[in-house]
Order: C-alpha cells, then sequence, then structure tokens
C-alpha cells in the first residue's frame, strides 16, 4: 500500500465518497515509512485548511476543516505511538508556524516552511 492510499485509508469511510478519482502522488520523499505517513497526512490536513486537497474533492467549507484536523491528529496520534518524540515537537510546530503564516498571507513562506521540516524529517 502506498503512502497516499494510507492517508486515504486513515481518513476513514465518512470521506470515501469525496475521495479524488486521480488521488495524488507524496508531496514529500521520505524513506522513514511512519514519518513518510504522517508528513503526508498532516499536509494533506492542512491543505484542507489552507489550499486544495489532493486526495479529496467536493468537501464543503466546514466538512474541509474537520477533515483536515482528523488528518492533523491521525498523524500527529501515529507518529506519538511511534514514540518519535523529535519528530512530534517538529510537526506541531510546523503546524502552528505555518497557519501563522497562511494568516498572515505569506503562503510562500509556509511552503517553504514544510520544504524545511521534510528535509529535517527525511534525515536518519
Amino acid at each position: 500500500m502506498s503512502v497516499i492510499d494510507e492517508v486515504v485509508a486513515a481518513a476513514g469511510s465518512d470521506l470515501a465518497e469525496h475521495i479524488a478519482p486521480e488521488g495524488g502522488e507524496p508531496r514529500f520523499t521520505i524513506d522513514h515509512p511512519v514519518r513518510a505517513f504522517v508528513l503526508e497526512a498532516v499536509y494533506e490536513g492542512y491543505l484542507m485548511h489552507y489550499g486544495t486537497p489532493r486526495l479529496f474533492e467536493r468537501l464543503d467549507d466546514d466538512l474541509l476543516l474537520l477533515a483536515g484536523d482528523a488528518l492533523y491528529a491521525v498523524g500527529l496520534a501515529r507518529l506519538a505511538e511511534s514514540r518519535d518524540l523529535d519528530a512530534v515537537a517538529e510537526l506541531s510546530d510546523l503546524i502552528s508556524r505555518s497557519a501563522r503564516a497562511q494568516a498572515e498571507g505569506r503562503p510562500a513562506e509556509a511552503e517553504e516552511m514544510w520544504n524545511r521540516s521534510a528535509r529535517k524529517l527525511s534525515a536518519p
């Protein structure tokens, strides 16, 4: 199962009718399977809040926010279960910093934050 398929499955049956037929490609290249899943799930949640989701479509604004929150929670819970506290801290900080950048009208800076965090999380 690909990391994208895992994210879609983790979103749950409530979103099954909203899965985009083309799906999406992973945004990040990380060899660590837990970190790869978590980063993709949390990024999809971020897109549900601030952009256009890659994996789901036809969601109203309220459902987008709720589904995004659920993917944040699923990702961070999986990471916490792995006891990877450094990665939990990195992603928690990334979520808040990128949300602030979006609120302040700096979306390009938010994307660079995601890239920096992905590089940190891909390090062994």
